[in-house]
């Protein structure tokens, strides 16, 4: 009887094995790591299906050639760090079918779990199509997206520096944030600067404030009022040239936002747009500025999205960078919504809602 039941058992996995077809014969798994990369291909391709790689350019080449070699044509990796970055983009340049896949989802998968057997595990499961690739946009979205994310970096780094700065005046109790709504601006920029440069004369420093200020001279002569020591006003140098530097490259980065925006394809005719928004009339730079840049992405996206509600033109710069302008990645729009991960993730069990709660969003 034991010997039956042993043998209906076997019987029964073979049948589940067979079961499983092969979408992806010619797959290879890759567990990315800091210091190298073990690679694993279809046993039937050579003795030594598991190879280690180095981290430097020349071996991801050779990585490659290894790959194109064996006749693989499609490479599945996890998403390590920023490691497996300039592994998927050789690869792909190569002309191989790279795949990213969350670790969570790798890990939600029963197997084996070490170096080597992480890369021949990933291969197995891409061989029978069990995993999904995660969403990265085409090359040249994917260059816009990086400069966006750099600038949004460098704005939050920036923004440090502007409350040191705040900081520096307050322990001077220098008081002119409380009647000017933004230190940074024209007004309080050319005030701080002139304190550094030596002026300590409150009416010489309350005549520099721009017109359209609604605070008085003798308001701004009081807040001005302090005790400048030598120790917080060295801290208010370092932190305004640290921001006017941080300035200088975010400038930069728009710049090259803009250059590399040029390179998309213009689905609508640009000068039509131009004369509708009024930017060939528009009288201040910085507002024909802003209004070009506008029409621009309202060609490349075919609709002006600046037009809704809450959506500027840098909101719209990043929707672009992050998405890419192909919907079709998505099945519809509550695909799109689940990887946006705002629609509520429903745990349901014996008719009882557990948590709704969204997934959290990087």
């Amino acid at each position: 009887m034991a010997k039956k039941t042993t043998t209906k058992r076997k019987n029964k996995a073979k049948a589940r094995k067979n079961v499983l077809e092969q979408i992806n014969p010619n797959a290879a798994g890759i567990d990315i790591g800091a210091n190298f990369h073990l690679v694993a291909i279809p046993e039937d391709r050579t003795e030594e299906n598991i190879r280690k790689f180095g981290p430097f350019t020349n071996d991801l080449h050779r990585l490659a050639d290894w790959l194109i070699e064996h006749r693989i044509e499609t490479v599945v990796m996890e998403s390590t760090g920023v490691y497996w970055i300039p592994v998927f983009q050789i690869l792909e340049q190569r002309g191989l079918e790279v795949k990213l896949v969350n670790a969570a989802h790798v890990k939600n998968l029963p197997g084996r779990k070490s170096d080597i057997s992480d890369c021949q595990w990933l291969q197995q499961l891409h061989t029978f199509g069990l995993l999904n690739g995660s969403f990265r946009p085409e090359d040249q979205v994917c260059v816009l997206r990086t400069f966006l994310r750099l600038r949004d970096t460098l704005v939050k780094d920036s923004s440090s520096h502007v409350l040191r700065m705040q900081k520096a005046l307050t322990e001077m109790n220098i008081q002119i944030h409380r009647v000017l709504s933004d230190i940074t601006g024209y007004t309080g920029m050319a005030i701080i600067r002139a304190i550094l440069a030596g002026e300590r004369d409150g009416l010489k420093l309350a005549q520099m404030k721009h017109p359209q200020v609604k605070a008085s001279s003798e308001q701004i002569v009081k807040s001005l009022e302090g005790d400048y020591r030598i120790e917080h006003l060295f801290a208010l140098q370092t932190a305004v040239e640290l921001n006017d530097a941080y300035q200088l490259k975010i400038m930069a980065c728009e710049k090259h936002i803009e250059q590399q925006l040029e390179h998309f394809e213009l689905k609508l005719d640009l000068e039509p747009i131009l004369k509708q928004n009024g930017a060939l009339k528009a009288r201040s730079a910085q507002v024909r500025l802003e209004l070009q840049r506008q029409a621009h992405l309202a060609s490349v996206c075919g609709v002006d999205l600046t037009r809704l509600p809450g959506l500027s033109t840098l909101a719209v710069e990043t929707i672009i960078a992050e998405t890419g302008l192909d919907m079709n990645c998505w099945k519809s729009e509550k695909h799109f919504c689940s990887w946006l991960k705002v629609c509520p993730d429903n745990r349901i069990s014996g008719g009882k809602v557990l948590s709704s709660r969204a997934h959290r969003s990087h």
